[in-house]
């Protein structure tokens, strides 16, 4: 990657739609056809910009739901939800990770917003 990449607005609020409605199908019986429709789209966007390798030049989210948090973390802006701050985990995922990816790299093109609370409730 020899230059930063500046990911166009537009393709990051498309993958924010994206996950809202892969999080709103997982209530729905027999989604599978919903899915597979849905995965096709993350493989549009994660080889979405020509690339003179075969690897691929895209964008791909994350969700973190269930993760570890700490201060540490990059990748993340947190709400912390109750009082202790002590073993945080990621309870809801407000806005997916969004990553720019070219061959076996990524960097962060946005990062997720989520809510963590203490597993030590």
């Amino acid at each position: 990657m020899d230059k930063p990449f500046k990911v166009p607005k537009s393709f990051i609020d498309l993958l924010d739609q994206i996950f809202e409605v892969e999080r709103k199908i997982e209530n729905i019986n027999e989604s599978n056809s919903i899915h597979r429709n849905i995965n096709k789209i993350k493989n549009i966007f994660e080889n979405i910009f020509e690339s003179p390798t075969e690897t691929g030049i895209g964008l791909i989210y994350h969700n973190p739901i269930g993760e570890s948090y700490s201060a540490t973390r990059l990748d993340l802006e947190a709400s912390i939800a109750g009082n202790s701050v002590d073993n945080l985990v990621v309870t809801e995922v407000i806005k997916p990770i969004i990553r720019y990816k070219e061959g076996g790299s990524t960097l962060v093109a946005r990062k997720g917003v989520v809510v963590v609370e203490s597993k030590n409730k």
